[in-house]
């Protein structure tokens, strides 16, 4: 089957929907208010994006609580949260947990609390963990879980934990503590949890466990590329709008040719973003087995794109550019972080070369 890299217009009207609300939660002013607050998660948004608007089970089938919609309105949702950098647990709940749970085959229930938004969880592993180099750190006895994990992303307002553990895969509601961590991104927390005498309820176990985990995580690296691409469009998009209207010697900014040349470089560089994080996200939705090399070509790609456009409107935004009002180093920050979520690009890249056979 060939890969459709269009937007649907099911999937266009879900973008105007989640773009409408966000736009209603994430004026940079409150973003900037709410990353200095004791409250950085903006947890009336995330009701009405998961519950509301379904979004935290467009994943799941309808038979078990969700939308039964697929990966590609789930990259589409993760778009436009990159456009806005939206202070929601999107990824470490709809993305990474749920997609652990659907991977291991379990029915239980946590699986319709998160499709309804009525609970969130975290998938108890650091951020920065990629497919290819998955390790617990947690021990298990009896189905008592010890240990630590560090930098777990949207832990900090986890309901539940999906945590690997031993050769096994186990859910957990109590017995553990969280510290959040001072994170880069101010928008996505990280913390570290410690495990002592939890009880957990295994869902897998030895290879189904470690496949699932493998599963949960090549499925968060291709997702992750739709929040990179949707904030590198945005970053592109406000800096041009910015150049349009920003006049020096009588002449807008933006008709230097030295500025035209850098925007048409980073909007070449964004279309090659889109076509690989659009085939990432539809190999997910279709289970193609070139996912995996999907998923590392999106992730290679998007995470530089990102890092680039982000500095461009840093720079291009010049001095008002720097200041903490305006809102572009909240896009740096994130696609800094990003960069090394879930694989670094170096990873994804050696990663690729196995994947596709290349001589070493």
């Amino acid at each position: 089957m060939t890969a459709d890299l269009l937007y649907s217009d099911v999937e266009e009207d879900l973008r105007a929907s989640v773009r409408s609300l966000l736009a209603d939660h994430c004026e940079p002013a409150a973003l900037l208010k709410r990353a200095e607050s004791t409250e950085p998660y903006d947890l009336k948004l995330w009701r009405s994006l998961a519950a509301d608007l379904g979004a935290a089970g467009l994943q799941v089938a309808e038979d078990r609580g969700g939308q039964g919609a697929s990966a590609r309105e789930i990259a589409l949702v993760m778009e436009e949260l990159g456009r806005s950098v939206a202070p929601v647990p999107f990824l470490g709940s709809t993305v990474l947990a749920t997609n652990a749970l659907l991977a291991s085959g379990t029915d239980h229930e946590l699986l319709g609390k998160l499709a309804s938004g009525a609970a969130t969880a975290a998938l108890a592993v650091p951020l920065s963990t990629g497919p290819d180099r998955v390790k617990s750190t947690v021990d298990v006895s009896d189905g008592v879980l010890t240990g630590r994990v560090g930098t777990v992303a949207d832990a900090s307002v986890a309901d539940f934990l999906v945590v690997p553990a031993g050769d096994g895969l186990y859910i957990v509601d109590t017995g553990f503590t969280v510290s959040e961590l001072v994170s880069l991104d101010l928008t996505r927390r990280v913390a570290d949890v410690t495990l002592s005498g939890a009880r957990g309820t295994a869902i897998a176990t030895g290879a189904a466990a470690a496949e699932a985990l493998t599963a949960a995580l090549t499925a968060g690296a291709a997702l992750l590329a739709s929040e990179q691409l949707g904030l590198a469009d945005w970053c592109l998009e406000e800096t041009v709008r910015y150049l349009k209207g920003r006049y020096q010697f009588g002449r807008p900014v933006g008709s230097f040719q030295a500025l035209k040349h850098r925007l048409a470089d980073l909007w070449l560089e964004l279309v090659s973003a889109r076509a690989a994080a659009r085939y990432a996200a539809d190999c997910l939705a279709r289970r193609d087995p070139d996912l995996p090399v999907a998923a590392a070509v999106a992730q290679a790609l998007c995470s530089e794109v990102a890092v680039h456009a982000a500095e461009e409107c840093v720079q291009l935004h010049a001095g008002i550019g720097m200041t903490w009002e305006h809102p572009a180093h909240l896009y740096l920050k994130r696609a800094k972080a990003n960069q090394i979520a879930l694989g670094t690009a170096g990873r994804h890249r050696a990663a690729l070369a196995t994947l596709v056979d290349l001589p070493s």
